[in-house]
């Protein structure tokens, strides 16, 4: 006869799983609370909203931490292995939502950084039973790091390329045109690089143009090979995995589906070409 669970293994079921009428109504109500405390940080930061209800807004914040913190209380108490959960990305994402809302208190304005909570968000694959999404997601997390390599070469040679025009920039063009520095003209070629252009500081000689028109043709180019390097990396591991033992438990159960309606189909066809021939 097995034991009863004991007080802590039934609240790691409901915090923890998910499989139980329990677990799930756990984790919607914790993702109601998520998103609501997201919504009090960012009207907090609106001045209309703080001025009409700055004090509710901080009270209701207040509370929805404390509620937090009991919450990662009970996540570390009931955990098989503590310091397993404490390091883990959800453990560290569980502190970090909390500790904002304390470091306020010492150090006003930083309650802002509360809104990191919303990666708890991530909870939500599991409560609507999305697991494919996130399949998905840690494929694509695999593609990136085996490429790192190629994107850390990458990223070192458009860091060159950036410094060397911003250097050239600096000599092409005046300092009334915003260049008044090395630095200052290699964030102006990051900028142009990247295609986002905010005009704050802009080139006047002709020289200075055409340097920019290059760089702005070249930027179209550089933005597709990241892309191309991931692309390639996904479809390499898209490949492995369709050409894995259980994409070859699920094509030989297949083929013995179709074989086994073959061989039924023929049976009947044998079947009755002996009822003709009794007939």
């Amino acid at each position: 006869m097995s034991r009863p669970p004991t007080l802590r293994q039934r609240v790691h079921r409901v915090i923890f799983d998910s499989d139980t009428p329990a677990g799930r109504a756990f984790d919607v109500w914790l993702l109601v609370a998520i998103l609501l405390s997201c919504a009090l940080v960012m009207l907090d930061s609106v001045g209309e909203a703080r001025e009409r209800a700055g004090g509710a807004l901080r009270w209701a914040e207040w509370g929805i931490t404390l509620l937090f913190s009991v919450e990662y209380a009970l996540r570390v108490w009931c955990s098989p292995n503590r310091m397993r959960y404490v390091t883990s990305f959800y453990g560290v994402v569980d502190l970090l939502a909390i500790l904002p809302t304390y470091l306020s208190a010492l150090v006003p304005g930083t309650e802002a950084m509360a809104l990191v909570r919303v990666l708890r968000v991530v909870r939500v694959f599991r409560v609507l039973n999305m697991v494919h999404y996130v399949r998905e997601a840690r494929l694509l997390l695999v593609a990136l790091l085996a490429s790192r390599h190629r994107i850390i070469v990458f990223m070192l040679a458009v860091l060159a390329i950036v410094t060397v025009f911003g250097a050239i920039m600096y000599v092409v063009e005046p300092h009334d045109a915003g260049f008044t520095s090395i630095p200052r003209s290699i964030y102006w070629a990051i900028v142009t690089l990247t295609t986002v252009g905010y005009g704050d500081i802009a080139p006047v000689t002709t020289l200075g143009q055409a340097i920019a028109s290059v760089i702005m043709i070249l930027g179209y180019a550089i933005i597709a090979i990241p892309t191309g390097i991931v692309t390639v990396e996904m479809g390499a591991r898209c490949a492995t995995r369709g050409s894995g033992p259980a994409h070859a438990a699920r094509k030989s159960s297949t083929w013995r589906a179709r074989a086994s309606a073959i061989n039924a189909a023929r049976g009947w066809g044998r079947s009755a070409e002996r009822y003709r021939k009794c007939d």
